[in-house]
């Protein structure tokens, strides 16, 4: 049984889970006290938040959220990154730092988004999407692509009874 302390640990996990689109685990041995500090403040400013916490905890947190555990991940100390809004965002910035030089201690392992369990060969493959305002960009802009031809198609008679009116006008000055 859990003790007072753990048991209000896990209710603080499973609220965090309750918030967060996702959530992906990494392993931080060997970082630094001020590159960790560095990384959660890059998480921060994605829209996430790094809680390291025991990996027993956390499967009893998931557990109780009704979210698969991570049992293939959980060797290890771990740092849980809840991803609170645009998940793609935070996948990026623990992607972008795992790589820079120096960081290599960082180690993304997988991830849980919905009720789905992520390699991390999927949690790369969601850094890699373009950021939520770019997709809603692209999706607006080929939800306009038919009306705007539809405008044009529709302007074209008006547009060629313009430009004859027009020439009639620059003959007939012309002719005086």
């Amino acid at each position: 049984m859990p003790t007072k302390a753990k048991e209000q640990n896990i209710e603080q996990l499973v609220e965090m889970l309750g918030r967060s689109e996702a959530v992906f685990i990494c392993e931080y041995r060997g970082l630094t006290v001020k590159k960790m500090t560095d990384v959660r403040s890059r998480v921060r400013k994605a829209g996430g938040e790094i809680k390291v916490a025991k990996n027993t905890l956390m499967r009893i947190a998931l557990e109780r959220a009704g979210l698969p555990t991570v049992d293939p991940y959980e060797q290890g100390p771990n740092a849980y990154v809840f991803a609170y809004g645009d998940v793609a965002a935070v996948a990026k910035e623990l992607r972008d730092y795992s790589k820079e030089k120096g960081n290599e201690a960082l180690v993304i392992k997988g991830g849980v988004m919905g009720k789905d369990l992520l390699s991390k060969d999927q949690v790369m493959a969601l850094a890699d999407l373009p950021s939520r305002e770019v997709l809603i960009a692209q999706v607006v802009g080929t939800m306009a692509a038919p009306l705007r031809g539809l405008v044009t198609v529709l302007s074209g008679p008006a547009r060629g009874l313009v430009t004859c009116l027009s020439q009639i006008k620059d003959k007939k000055e012309n002719a005086a």
